[in-house]
């Protein structure tokens, strides 16, 4: 899977190259708005505790048609990108109470894939290598009384030094675009790079690698 991955990538990057000595058959811009279901893969310490969580993700398209139709293009974006994942329930009772904590944590990216697309008859297929950047992160915890809330945190933090921002990983899909631009697909994307250095949060977190689900819908403008 990697190997394939990595040679669709080094086409990918190869075709970024001569773009620009090439003459493009089409250029495109558009903008697409989604979700994600994301989650931390890989091999975790407790990972029946860490459960999916949507989020939302949108942004900036750039294509660049390479040959005529359409049929292979080279494509840029940048998105806006909630990944994370959601605490499984805890819920216990004692001296007939019955108490719940439940939170979530949102990791912030600015994901910046290039993929190689095959379109026909609308249908198409992408995939490639993306860049991610780690914005920001934010931790949702409470905990509830026979049914109150009797504690609530909420926290971001733009300090991020005990994980690793910078994250290399690929994305893959397919869609389904009209001839007036209007474009629906679905995706995933998964990192080859580990989320958290050593240390981070008591190394529960060793291994663990960002892993997102994508549907989205968009219009594309512009062409030949």
């Amino acid at each position: 899977m990697k190997k394939l991955l990595f040679s669709t990538a080094a086409v990918a990057l190869a075709v970024a190259a001569a773009a620009p000595t090439a003459h493009a058959q089409s250029v495109r811009f558009g903008l697409k708005a989604g979700a994600n279901l994301s989650n931390l893969s890989g091999d975790l310490v407790q990972q029946d505790q860490y459960k999916n969580r949507f989020g939302f993700q949108g942004g900036a398209i750039l294509n660049l048609g390479l040959v005529a139709d359409d049929f292979l293009a080279l494509q840029l974006e940048a998105l806006y990108s909630q990944k994370g994942f959601k605490y499984a329930d805890q819920q216990y009772t004692f001296a007939n109470n019955t108490i719940r904590n439940t939170g979530n944590v949102r990791y912030d990216y600015l994901d910046i894939p290039l993929l190689l697309r095959l379109k026909t008859g609308g249908i198409f297929f992408e995939a490639g290598p993306q860049y991610s950047y780690l914005l920001n992160i934010s931790n949702n915890r409470t905990q509830t009384l026979n049914g109150n809330t009797v504690s609530s945190v909420s926290s971001q933090t733009s300090d991020l030094d005990r994980v690793k921002r910078s994250e290399l990983g690929y994305a893959a899909g397919l869609g389904f675009q009209s001839e007036s631009g209007f474009l629906v697909g679905l995706r995933y994307n998964g990192a080859f790079t580990d989320f958290a250095k050593e240390g981070y949060s008591n190394n529960d977190f060793r291994n663990a690698r960002n892993s997102a689900f994508q549907a989205y819908v968009g219009f594309m403008l512009g062409g030949k």
